[in-house]
């Protein structure tokens, strides 16, 4: 009888693809996969760590299976993801004691690493596929956990994502979502190594190899880094019979020109584009240690809606962040009015281990402040016709 297995996933679209990774994983091994959790034998938890809230849910859930593990004694429990990223980097060992303290529960604490891209992942979705083509981050903001819990930023080989997205659209998906933590860096960790007169040999199909240019990303006044996204952008909207590829997610000081140029010239590209701003607040920003200033923010969107048609902007915002004022959050709202996202990914500003935040500033701005700010960008960017209908009705009561 075949052992079953069942994944639960916490996290951004990156966990989700891993997990299909892991699925296609243990199937290989003879595993089949149960239709519910009681059913069994096998339990894999993709974790999340950018976030508190996120981590917490973890240690709930591995909680609320120990009635179920002991009344199954084949089940295993396996987490993986980003909690246990964090922990196989913590040189001290202090966050994997912390793990195992929390969750005496689990068997083993999987690195995602360990799972590969050699066997392609078994996708629920038959129409639309993410497409991993990076993992990690080197920007080291101070508030994100990424790049300890996914460590520094690995490019995948050029013609293995080429390769994938054609095998994809034989098999008849229609969109392709190009994902990493900062997708328009992409390569540049490929290009350090291999670079020879500002130019990449890669490899294409069928053993043939073509070189090409990187693109230099121009950042306050000089080059900052060289990246292939735009061309690989470009090579997979070329291929035939895609309908639509999108990317997920893109950093502002990374977006250059010449991405911007290719996704005006090829109409199968989304035109939904995902933007965090983090903060609309310059001093906030230089706390965050992100590398642009609210004006060069707008100065990129208009570049973008001036070359781009039926552009629509969506972004993520933190609320809250260490010693953010009433005034700095003001000019958050009045950048959001600006631009006018079309979606906004808020959250409240939550301390994470290991990161610059959490070692030299104060999480100081008190939870109902958060809350407040929260719901205020909420009605303004997501729940706008909301807000007109709450304003509508009070005046008509006071008449």
């Amino acid at each position: 009888m075949k052992n079953k297995y069942y994944i639960h996933t916490f996290g951004c679209q990156q966990n989700n693809a891993d997990s299909e990774r892991v699925a296609a994983y243990l199937e290989e091994k003879g595993m089949k996969q149960a239709e519910k959790i009681t059913e069994a034998d096998y339990i894999i938890i993709n974790t999340c760590m950018v976030r508190e809230s996120a981590e917490n849910r973890v240690y709930g859930l591995v909680n609320n299976l120990r009635k179920l593990k002991s009344a199954n004694r084949r089940m295993k429990i396996v987490v993986t993801g980003c909690m246990v990223g964090m922990a196989v980097r913590d040189k001290s060992g202090k966050f994997l004691r912390l793990l195992k303290q929390k969750m005496p529960q689990v068997d083993e604490f999987l690195p995602i690493e360990e799972i590969g891209f050699d066997t392609l992942p078994i996708r629920s979705d038959k129409k639309h596929a993410f497409v991993p083509i990076s993992n990690g981050c080197n920007n080291f903001c101070t508030y994100c956990v990424v790049p300890y819990s996914r460590g520094r930023e690995v490019s995948r080989p050029y013609h293995e994502i080429i390769k994938e997205c054609r095998a994809l659209i034989k098999q008849g998906y229609e969109k392709v979502t190009l994902l990493g933590q900062n997708v328009n860096s992409y390569g540049a960790d490929l290009i350090k190594s291999k670079i020879k007169n500002k130019s990449l040999k890669i490899k294409l199909r069928n053993n043939q190899s073509k070189y090409i240019k990187p693109v230099y990303v121009k950042h306050l006044g000089r080059l900052r880094i060289p990246t292939l996204f735009p061309l690989l952008l470009e090579d997979v909207a070329g291929i035939k019979r895609v309908k639509v590829v999108d990317f997920l997610s893109s950093n502002p000081w990374d977006f250059s020109d010449e991405l911007i140029e290719v996704i005006a010239r090829n109409s199968n590209i989304s035109r939904i584009i995902h933007l965090p701003v983090q903060s609309g607040s310059d001093s906030v920003l230089k706390r965050m240690n992100r590398w642009y200033t609210a004006e060069q923010y707008l100065t990129l969107i208009s570049k973008l809606k001036a070359q781009i048609s039926n552009l629509k902007i969506s972004t993520d915002i933190i609320v809250g962040f260490c010693g953010e004022t009433a005034e700095e959050f003001q000019e958050t709202v009045e950048l959001c009015r600006k631009v006018g996202f079309d979606k906004a990914y808020i959250s409240k500003y939550s301390d994470r281990p290991m990161t610059a935040a959490h070692k030299t500033l104060k999480d100081n701005v008190p939870h109902g402040i958060k809350k407040s700010r929260w719901k205020t960008l909420e009605d303004l960017i997501n729940q706008p016709n909301l807000k007109k209908r709450l304003i509508k009705t009070q005046l008509n009561a006071k008449e």
